[in-house]
């Protein structure tokens, strides 16, 4: 008596048995609505150490969220941050403008020092000078 192997059909393949998972039918735009939606957050440290002596140590704080869920949180550092708002080309002039100013100045001190080693006079004798003056008009 010959047996012959029992092969299974085509409906017992391993299609039949297939997992079902939570992201099944989930596309990244899905995935991507559900993280921003809820948050995720993902901490961590990271310490290099050599015979009980830490060298490094990093913590790793990461909060991936949509802005208004962070805002829901207390979290809007971005709105007071300068370079991430319209006021950083007004910050971007006003350093300029006083960057300018600086180098005015110290030209002018410049001249001024120039001009007094010119008349042989140090700048502070002839403050010194107008002090002694002042100080016989008083008395």
């Amino acid at each position: 008596m010959t047996s012959t192997p029992i092969l299974p059909t085509r409906h017992q393949t391993n299609s039949s048995r297939s997992i079902n998972t939570s992201t099944q039918g989930s596309n990244l735009a899905d995935i991507l609505e559900r993280v921003l939606d809820k948050g995720v957050v993902i901490a961590g440290d990271i310490s290099i150490s050599i015979a009980s002596t830490e060298l490094l140590h990093i913590r790793i704080r990461l909060l991936i969220s949509s802005v208004d869920k962070a805002k829901e949180m207390g979290i809007n550092w971005w709105e007071n941050d300068p370079y991430l708002s319209s006021k950083a080309q007004r910050l971007i002039e006003e350093n300029q403008q006083l960057q300018n100013r600086l180098e005015s100045l110290e030209s002018e001190i410049k001249l001024l020092k120039s001009a007094s080693m010119q008349d042989q006079t140090p700048l502070g004798e002839n403050i010194q000078h107008d002090v002694d003056i002042s100080n016989q008009e008083i008395i």
